[in-house]
């Protein structure tokens, strides 16, 4: 189980930083300057708290949105859509193929972080890392297109509840 350490307030320029950054990936305006945002290590992550929830992650030296954060503000970039064959294997932690994909933006470039979503509700289900671009992962190519790194009922999503 993931537990919450070394929980700090950010300070103004911190939060714009990870605000803008949030900004250039997903495409929607999340904190503003005066809001109380915290920052939170846990085994795993360095997660962003936002009126006590987990709504983003720090990875690589980037903010973004994780699940829940995902559902708040519902971002229209950088998402990779599956069919309904591949949610449970998700949910359960595994990577996304490229076969299960049915629609991907077409900007996303390998390495990127990326929020995945189910074809029919248009609902998050997990973010991870895209190890092929936009573009391929549309054309449903064989073998892993994303690398799952948090999904709905995992320990992150858990923390956040909690």
């Amino acid at each position: 189980m993931l537990e919450l350490r070394h929980r700090h307030r950010l300070r103004r320029k911190e939060i714009t930083k990870f605000a803008d950054d949030l900004l250039a990936a997903l495409g929607v305006k999340t904190f503003e300057e005066a809001d109380a945002v915290d920052l939170g290590d846990t085994q795993r992550f360095q997660v962003i708290l936002f009126q006590n929830e987990v709504v983003g992650i720090v990875a690589e030296g980037a903010a973004f949105l994780t699940v829940k954060g995902l559902l708040r503000w519902k971002p229209q970039k950088r998402f990779v859509s599956v069919d309904e064959g591949a949610i449970r294997f998700i949910c359960n932690g595994a990577d996304i193929m490229g076969p299960g994909i049915s629609e991907a933006d077409g900007a996303i470039q390998p390495g990127e972080m990326v929020w995945v979503r189910d074809m029919k509700h248009k609902k998050p289900l997990a973010i991870g890392k895209a190890m092929v671009g936009g573009a391929v992962m549309a054309s449903k190519a064989p073998g892993k297109a994303v690398k799952n790194i948090h999904y709905v009922g995992d320990e992150l999503w858990a923390l956040a509840s909690g």
